[in-house]
């Protein structure tokens, strides 16, 4: 049997693991799924169809699952997703999907989330993600494995965060942000190649160098960006990580103010919510 405190509140369609442990005055709603060895220490709230894998932690007063915050939003049926080995600290909130985005709010595996955190409707959060304190992620936001982003930072509706970037503190992120980048100020330009990052996940000494020549090429030069990224691709055909900068400049210029998965935005009416996966993303080549 499940660990849970007498105190806890427990729907009766909830689906709680026998390894799982709900501690004193936690809400669970109905449809949500909670696998085993996930502990929700106090006061956590998971409001409803919400789906939670294995060996999460998750501290006092967060809150999943909730209603999205969208005047669209209509009551259709919607979830959060969230996998394994995660840490979800004190006063976070994570919403539901709408059904005019996608349906689904999902969450990886092994990610800190840091306190006060606010993770919006349609976000998808990859593997390996460190998000500090008061960071705030608006709607449709997409984060690759890897990355960090420092605290107070606000992230804008339907941004893409590539994988292994770094967002500085307090920055104002409107514009995708290239994977293996450092982004800071207000709002947020690329900075600098995320050199720690990068070791972290193994690339070697030669390919951090192709990417510290890349970014000095496409973000220093004052030269033309499709020529540039035409040479700097010929030149580092070889190395995916390079083709990967290349490829979400691209699809960033071609979307909206910056943001190539607005371009996807609809206004329309809820016909109907659609799986919403994390995109896979290549390690170290």
């Amino acid at each position: 049997m499940a660990t849970i405190h007498d105190t806890a509140i427990v729907d009766s369609t909830a689906r709680i693991s026998d390894e799982a442990t709900i501690g004193p005055y936690c809400v669970i709603g109905p449809e949500v799924e909670i696998g085993p060895g996930t502990v929700l220490q106090n006061h956590v709230t998971v409001q409803c169809h919400s789906r939670i894998g294995a060996n999460n932690l998750f501290y006092p007063f967060a809150v999943i699952g909730a209603d999205p915050q969208d005047k669209k939003f209509d009551g259709e049926p919607t979830e959060c997703l969230i996998g394994d080995n995660n840490e979800i600290r004190e006063h976070v909130t994570i919403h539901r999907g709408t059904g005019n985005g996608g349906g689904v709010t999902s969450i990886g595996d092994d990610n800190l989330i840091m306190v006060g955190c606010h993770i919006a409707h349609d976000c998808r959060i990859g593997n390996g993600t460190v998000i500090a304190n008061q960071v705030m992620l608006a709607g449709h936001v997409v984060i690759g494995d890897a990355a960090g982003i420092g605290g107070g930072a606000g992230v804008h509706h339907y941004v893409t965060i590539g994988q292994s970037a770094f967002v500085g503190g307090m920055a104002r992120v409107s514009r995708d942000v290239p994977p293996y980048m450092i982004v800071e100020g207000h709002p947020a330009e690329v900075r600098a190649v995320n050199v720690i990052g990068m070791s972290r996940r193994g690339f070697s000494s030669e390919h951090v160098d192709a990417m510290k020549e890349t970014f000095r090429r496409l973000f220093r030069e004052n030269s033309n960006m499709v020529e540039g990224l035409a040479a700097v691709r010929l030149e580092f055909s070889g190395v995916p990580a390079i083709d990967a900068v290349c490829q979400a400049i691209e699809d960033a210029s071609g979307g909206t103010h910056g943001r190539a998965r607005e371009s996807t935005r609809r206004d329309d009416k809820w016909a109907g919510a659609a799986g919403c996966a994390v995109a896979e993303t290549d390690g170290p080549k």
